[in-house]
């Protein structure tokens, strides 16, 4: 009698705890992550977060899968982190569930080419500053003077919203839009993603010196010497105050210059790598600009100036820190 006393009361000891137990279980209701859709680069790599909800769910293991291996690859970071690897240009879409599979969510990735389209331009001389008559006022674009610069190549198009994006995982732009051009970046800032790309890719971009953004404005060595970029047609090849609409436009909608390279007049302004300083008359070979200074020059107008600003040989100069929604640039290499 006693046996069956004890075993009734073990068994109703466990029934107990385990209830208890139940009782103390906090099932999970859902998931979500930090972010639902991303654009990564060609060899690029990042983590997203997954939440599990209620925060103090008795079970927080998360499953990471991606429906597009070759593209993106998910592996686990933390528990709740995935450390997404891109490999190919395409899209992806990662998802992170639940243990028991109840709960999943979403995240599409969409690789691509951060790199830039470049364009050869060959060594050659040319005479650098006013040359149209249409020089203002404050001489900032005097003395003319002879310029001789080795090769290099310079981006057919600026920096785009997407290729930012890709690299930084932001975007600034007051204007949004994956092909318009990325503006709201500062001169450091142009400095950050310049070195993050070269780590990526293991060259050595760069923005031009302003010697080579004007002949490369002008046309290189096939220069027709135009007063913009490309043609004395500002409307064909430019877009700014007279025909923007107040905003920026997709890259590579206007007529390309002599070499193929569009957009250096109008749409967004564009840093340059020398400190700004007023032009000597005397000939030079491969100028830097001074080596200090207090501001950076950009050239090439933009949708919100006048057609003065596009006008192949315009300059002008910011803080390093400034930024505006009319202000991007495009990069060289060697």
């Amino acid at each position: 009698m006693k046996k069956i006393i004890y075993f009734f009361a073990f068994t109703t000891l466990m029934s107990a705890l385990i209830s208890c137990k139940d009782k103390e279980t906090n099932p999970v209701i859902g998931i979500n992550l930090d972010k639902t859709a991303l654009i990564l680069p060609i060899g690029g790599t990042t983590t997203i977060t997954a939440t599990i909800i209620p925060n103090n769910a008795t079970n927080k293991t998360v499953i990471w899968t991606s429906n597009n291996s070759s593209v993106v690859d998910v592996t686990k970071d933390t528990e709740e982190k995935g450390l997404l690897s891109a490999k190919t240009k395409g899209t992806a879409i990662i998802t992170a569930a639940t243990k028991d599979g109840k709960f999943k969510a979403t995240c599409t990735i969409r690789v691509i080419n951060a790199e830039p389209e470049m364009i050869q331009v060959e060594s050659g001389t040319f005479t650098m500053g006013c040359t149209d008559g249409d020089c203002g006022e404050d001489g900032r674009e005097l003395p003319i003077h002879k310029v001789t610069l080795s090769n290099f190549k310079i981006a057919k198009y600026t920096v785009t919203q997407e290729q930012w994006e890709a690299i930084m995982g932001n975007n600034p732009s007051k204007n949004k839009g994956n092909d318009l051009p990325v503006e709201m970046v500062t001169w450091n800032d142009t400095q950050e993603f310049i070195k993050r790309l070269n780590t990526l890719t293991g060259k050595k971009y760069r923005l031009p010196t302003e010697a080579e953004w004007e002949y490369a404005a002008r046309g290189g060595k096939q220069s027709k010497e135009y007063k913009y970029s490309g043609s004395d047609d500002i409307n064909s090849v430019a877009w700014y105050s007279g025909n923007s609409g107040s905003t920026t436009h997709p890259v590579g909608r206007k007529a390309p210059n002599e070499l193929g390279i569009c957009d250096m007049s109008g749409n967004v302004w564009e840093w340059c790598s020398d400190w700004y300083g007023a032009y000597s008359e005397n000939s030079q070979v491969d100028p830097t600009g001074p080596t200090t200074g207090t501001y950076h020059v950009f050239r090439g107008g933009s949708y919100y100036n006048t057609a003065k600003g596009a006008r192949v040989a315009s300059r002008t100069w910011g803080f390093s820190g400034y930024n505006v929604h009319d202000l991007g640039f495009r990069l060289v290499l060697p």
